[in-house]
């Protein structure tokens, strides 16, 4: 007999990721190693594009994680850009874990705040392993959201001695509203605002893009200062003449070369995905430089890997457990 399903809501998936942004960041180390391995089942993910122009949009990502790891569920997670103008949060998501004995559900919980973590945890375990070494005290970044907001708290934890953050984003009340948030929760962080985007790309060697662009906004990447990193997270923001140009390192090259991103356009531009170097699991299994020079500009694409989601929704799940969070609801099984 099941002992029911494991139900936590979004302040007990707050809890159990408290602090754990170290942990976080070896999950996601680990999930991409076994990715490059071929250690998991990553699906493509189901979009399910929703009436009108607005961007609005669900997805399903389904994942398998072998190895250590042997979890195994879904993620499904609502992006309506139209909240923000509401006051709410863009993205909302539940996960679903699966027992890997009789394929029953053992777990949902609230998982905005696990795409959001995993998300930040690739830019930021892509930023150490493809610049290692590297003494940034200054970051970039386009988009003041959630995302760049967690981006900013994992590179933190992932060492990176931050000192000043250089916002740009369309809504001048969200980057003051950012600058609050950060002086209030990321103290002693300097946090200033650019004058337009072309300045801060010509000025940050590490920029995060974290938007809900739909449509590219950056023409070229040429004013860039010499080894850049560009964290591309949000996939779309690049146009695909500029992608094509650049040290291109994915987490997937067939996931990210799909729905309209910038690397679709340019695969589609150039009729092949030759542009594209290496994934990031390759370089941390060693198998691939983490750069080509010292002068070219790198810019990192996730898709955003469902195994990445199963992966810390397992320790969020872990950790509730052990604290007994969470409530157990019955009647989910076919008994």
């Amino acid at each position: 007999m099941s002992d029911g399903v494991l139900v936590l809501g979004a302040s007990e998936v707050q809890q159990a990721l408290a602090g754990r942004e170290a942990a976080v960041l070896d999950a996601v180390r680990e999930a991409y190693r076994l990715h490059a391995q071929r250690m998991t089942v990553v699906p493509q993910s189901s979009f399910v594009p929703l009436p009108g122009d607005d961007g609005r949009r669900i997805i399903a990502l389904p994942a398998y994680v072998g190895g250590p790891v042997g979890r195994a569920g879904i993620k499904w997670i609502a992006s309506f850009p139209g909240n923000l103008q509401h006051g709410l949060e863009r993205a909302s998501a539940v996960i679903v874990l699966n027992s890997m004995t009789t394929g029953y559900a053992e777990v949902i919980m609230e998982a905005s705040r696990i795409s959001a973590a995993r998300t930040a945890a690739s830019a930021a375990v892509a930023a150490v392993a493809l610049r290692p070494g590297e003494a940034w005290r200054e970051i970039g970044l386009v988009g003041c959201g959630v995302i760049n907001f967690h981006v900013l708290r994992y590179l933190l934890g992932a060492g990176v001695a931050l000192e000043h953050v250089v916002l740009h984003d369309l809504d001048a009340q969200r980057a003051e509203r950012f600058t609050a948030d950060c002086e209030r929760e990321l103290a002693p962080l300097r946090v200033s605002v650019a004058a337009d985007i072309d300045t801060l790309l010509s000025r940050q060697s590490l920029v995060s893009l974290a938007t809900t662009a739909t449509q590219p906004h950056i023409e070229s990447l040429d004013g860039c200062p010499a080894g850049a990193l560009v964290l591309h997270l949000s996939l779309r923001d690049i146009a695909a003449q500029a992608i094509a140009g650049v040290d291109n390192v994915v987490d997937d090259v067939e996931h990210v070369c799909r729905a309209n991103t910038s690397l679709h356009r340019a695969a589609t531009l150039l009729g092949h995905h030759d542009f594209i170097r290496t994934s990031l699991g390759e370089v941390l299994l060693g198998e691939a430089p983490a750069r080509v020079d010292t002068t070219s500009v790198t810019v990192f694409s996730p898709f955003g890997l469902g195994a990445l989601d199963i992966v810390v929704a397992g320790l969020v799940s872990d950790g509730a457990t052990a604290a007994r969070a969470g409530t157990r609801i019955h009647g989910f099984s076919p008994e």
